[in-house]
């Protein structure tokens, strides 16, 4: 009980601190929280071209010295589009920290960083999607081009497959249990590092509309 009450009044201290401030303080107090979520969003593309870094380092060394020309186009050619997001998630951060530090109203800001951040998570989740089959169908040409056999994997799929459609069956399947996953893992994704702070972006923005 005795936490509980604690609880409470501190609850109602804060509700009557809030109260009690003029329009003008309660502005510039929701103007430091947008700053500090602006500040994570930037923290999340960070933490985005960090992770490009990682895979194109590996993509890259595998683009450059494989002994196959097919890996060496498939990762080749996922290192460079990998470094054009990067480029891209610069660019967005850029704008964003000019955003932010701009002297134009603090609402009108807030609204621009919205439509950009909604903008970018839409097109990121289709084009991810859009990547599956497009990886899929790349992987598959460039495999009946320059096959690569591995004695071991052969072993397990003429004991696993009898015949071709088994294999055309296994395909499929895996084509789209894959998306299932990039779908969910995708949307999963975006909302952990921008959705969020997207929402509340828009709560200050509704709340500067009363100030």
């Amino acid at each position: 009980m005795e936490l509980d009450e604690m609880k409470y009044q501190l609850n109602h201290k804060l509700v009557t601190d809030y109260d009690n401030k003029s329009g003008a303080d309660i502005a510039r107090l929701l103007k430091k929280k947008t700053h500090s979520i602006i500040t994570k969003l930037q923290h999340s593309i960070w933490i985005e071209i960090a992770c490009c870094v990682l895979v194109l380092l590996p993509m890259g060394y595998v683009g450059i010295n494989s002994q196959h020309w097919s890996l060496r186009l498939y990762f080749g050619s996922f290192a460079l589009l990998t470094l054009v997001f990067m480029v891209f998630l610069a660019f967005l951060l850029r704008k964003i920290s000019r955003l932010s530090q701009s002297a134009t109203p603090v609402k009108s800001n807030l609204q621009t960083i919205v439509n950009v951040f909604e903008e970018f998570i839409k097109r990121y989740f289709q084009f991810c999607m859009a990547l599956i089959p497009v990886c899929f169908t790349f992987s598959l040409l460039l495999s009946s081009k320059d096959p690569i056999r591995v004695p071991q994997i052969d072993r397990i799929a003429a004991h696993l497959f009898s015949a071709s459609w088994q294999v055309y069956f296994f395909l499929v399947v895996y084509m789209l249990a894959l998306a299932s996953a990039v779908y969910y893992f995708t949307r999963w994704y975006l909302r952990k590092l921008y959705g969020k702070y997207i929402d509340q972006l828009k709560d200050c923005i509704e709340e500067l509309s009363g100030y």
